[in-house]
């Protein structure tokens, strides 16, 4: 049966499916440039993050009530946009559509999820079933998203701006710009941005450039715990935002370079008009927030 089958395949005419198999040139380079990007990222987790933990053997952590939540914030949006672009890589070496939305959307999982090896073996940390949990959120709301709609009409995005509190922790919250931007909650914000006008009518003259956003941060983490953080002086709270966001993925030009410029920037929140609303100051307006 195997022989026949493939003899079939064989005789078929060299343009009867030409979508059916991507080059093999394409899915190589593709193939070796995620994993130069994500050895990269691994080898800069290790030497940012892990430097000054103590080794220990393979142990979990609830890790759930730390830090607001905002870590759990981060892992969502890490695996969804590797999810993403592995779509969009896929996509680019010609995989059919079905198949890549599958594989890229399970691309953020995989990529993710091994975060929580290094995790597992950091006596300060533990491997987290949250952080696990998030991972698998990011990468579904790509597949839910592209199977119903086609397309991502709600991303999550990131912005950040540093604080005085890493000071006062810079083992744990930073001690400069790179590991701040990992490390320090405080300057770290998420959003959740709609493409309005993907759910508007087609002739609607609402511009598909421009999104709404909302955010959310918090201030006075400088510990995890809120028991810990709370005995020391610190009373954390949440803050929420909305704001206009730039939608550049909508911005029609025939660059690859730009493309590809668009499609990276647009996992960043960039500075715009903003309402924040916290417990501690009630609503504020940022003429311009990042």
């Amino acid at each position: 049966m195997c022989p026949i089958g493939s003899l079939q395949v064989s005789a078929q005419p060299a343009t009867a499916a030409p979508d059916s198999i991507a080059p093999a040139k394409h899915i190589k380079l593709a193939a070796v440039g995620l994993a130069i990007g994500y050895t990269g990222m691994l080898v800069g987790l290790s030497q940012t993050w892990y430097e000054q933990s103590e080794k220990t053997s393979f142990h979990f952590f609830n890790d759930n009530p730390e830090w607001l939540q905002l870590d759990k914030a981060g892992h969502f949006w890490g695996a969804f946009h590797e999810s993403r672009l592995g779509i969009e890589a896929l996509r680019a070496a010609r995989v059919p559509e079905q198949k890549a939305i599958i594989y890229g959307s399970l691309l953020g999982f995989a990529l993710q999820s091994p975060i929580e090896l290094l995790d597992g073996y950091a006596a300060d940390y533990g491997a987290s079933v949250g952080d696990l949990s998030a991972n698998a959120a990011g990468s579904l709301a790509v597949l839910v998203q592209q199977l119903a709609w086609g397309e991502l009409k709600i991303l999550p995005k990131f912005s950040f701006h540093r604080t005085a509190y890493a000071n006062l922790r810079p083992n744990v919250l930073g001690s400069n710009l790179p590991e701040e931007l990992l490390k320090d909650y405080n300057g770290q914000t998420y959003w959740l941005t709609a493409n309005i006008s993907s759910f508007l009518p087609a002739q609607s003259a609402y511009p598909k450039w421009l999104n709404l956003a909302l955010g959310y941060g918090g201030q006075r983490i400088v510990y995890g715990m809120p028991q810990e953080n709370r005995q020391n002086g610190f009373d954390a709270y949440r803050q929420y935002y909305l704001a206009l966001d730039l939608n550049l993925l909508h911005v029609k030009t025939r660059h690859k370079l730009l493309r590809t410029a668009f499609s990276l920037i647009s996992m960043v929140h960039l500075p715009a008009p903003t309402l924040e609303y916290n417990r501690k100051k009630g609503f504020r307006f940022h003429p311009v927030y990042f």
